[in-house]
């Protein structure tokens, strides 16, 4: 068991990249979008997102639903999909709890990368629910097509549905966030559905999404390793690439032989410059960042940003492909590279969004 999940945490933290190709054109430029108002003044700024009332789902009086964590299935664009349903044990059916969907990378399937994050259990200590779902992908590697409205979108807007009407949550406090290849839609939904989710935090893979016009300024905290082998810190793909499953299980992706355009370019904006597009959009100062040491390792990357709709990075000095924080990944250090254990990007992400709540009919912060 140990060995085949340690063989499943490879192919997914590595496979994450792959996905960026099904989107085809999240390595574009980002678009200017209006960036409009945070909603600061209205909610009272972030230190006040928790005074905030809860925005309760259908689910709220009617869910019989305890904690533990189920497997869900559901019919999405004629076929059957699933997810990880991770309730904590402060649902009571009742009383509204927050929401984080945790996206897996490429070719690493929910199972395995419920326990690469941890997410469930760092959320029964935290009292959220934690949706980790299966992407589907063009065969029999699992991944997300980041097309715009294509059928993973779909999907995932179809078990937030579900989840809503099944259960107690509160609709005013949903987080997206994901690895690799998740992170990549993590990056999308951002953009696609910032009706839906308050803040995103996408992990080793933060992506510049062509033609991104949320309705809102959307707080996004990103993470990403300076020796990443798989998306590059300067930009673009990196050598390890090459090594991966192509996404219809024949061949890798570095044999141009298997690929319709060949393999994956290298080159494109770095995680600083595509963060700095996410800062620009939410109408943050044209300035550097300030950085700040969070640790040997780790640097604070905070864009000047109006209240609501911060942009953040950490950037991990040597750090590879990996989720900061999972005990799991430092583990296979010689197939991701260093997992920094400085950090935990639970801890940081949740501190983060719960500094952020959709204000009801604003379209804010």
């Amino acid at each position: 068991m140990a060995r085949s999940l340690r063989r499943m945490t490879v192919m997914l933290t590595c496979g994450v990249l792959l996905g960026a190709c099904s989107g085809g054109d999240d390595d574009a430029g980002v678009a200017d979008a209006d960036a409009g108002e945070s909603g600061a003044d209205d909610a009272g700024g972030p230190a006040a997102a928790q005074d905030l009332d809860p925005r309760p789902s259908a689910g709220c009086g009617a869910s019989t639903v305890g904690g533990g964590q189920e497997k869900v299935t559901l019919a999405s664009g004629g076929v059957e999909r699933w997810y990880l349903r991770h309730v904590p044990p402060a649902h009571d059916g009742t009383t509204p709890v927050p929401v984080v969907v945790d996206l897996h990378g490429y070719s690493e399937g929910a199972e395995v990368h419920a326990a690469v994050s941890g997410l469930g259990p760092y959320g029964d200590e935290q009292g959220f629910v934690t949706l980790t779902p299966h992407g589907q992908g063009r065969g029999p590697v699992p991944l997300w097509d980041t097309t715009p409205g294509g059928p993973d979108q779909v999907f995932l807007e179809g078990m937030l549905d579900d989840v809503e009407a099944s259960l107690c949550v509160d609709t005013a406090r949903v987080y997206v966030t994901g690895l690799s290849n998740g992170a990549m839609m993590t990056s999308r939904l951002a953009c696609a559905l910032s009706d839906r989710f308050a803040a995103a935090a996408p992990v080793a893979g933060v992506t510049a999404v062509a033609g991104c016009s949320p309705e809102r300024p959307v707080p996004v905290v990103a993470f990403h390793g300076t020796d990443d082998g798989f998306l590059a810190y300067d930009g673009g793909f990196g050598p390890q690439v090459a090594s991966l499953p192509s996404p219809d299980g024949q061949g890798t992706i570095g044999d141009a032989a298997d690929q319709p355009d060949g393999p994956p370019a290298a080159g494109g904006p770095s995680v600083p410059e595509v963060m700095a597009d996410w800062a620009g959009r939410n109408g943050c100062d044209d300035t550097a960042p300030e950085e700040e040491a969070v640790a040997d390792d780790v640097t604070l990357l905070s864009f000047s940003c109006p209240a609501g709709a911060e942009a953040e990075l950490y950037r991990v000095e040597g750090g590879g492909h990996s989720w900061p924080g999972s005990e799991l990944l430092a583990n296979v250090e010689n197939v991701v590279g260093h997992t920094t254990m400085s950090i935990s990007a639970n801890e940081l992400m949740w501190e983060f969004f719960e500094q952020h709540v959709l204000v009801a009919g604003s379209g804010k912060s």
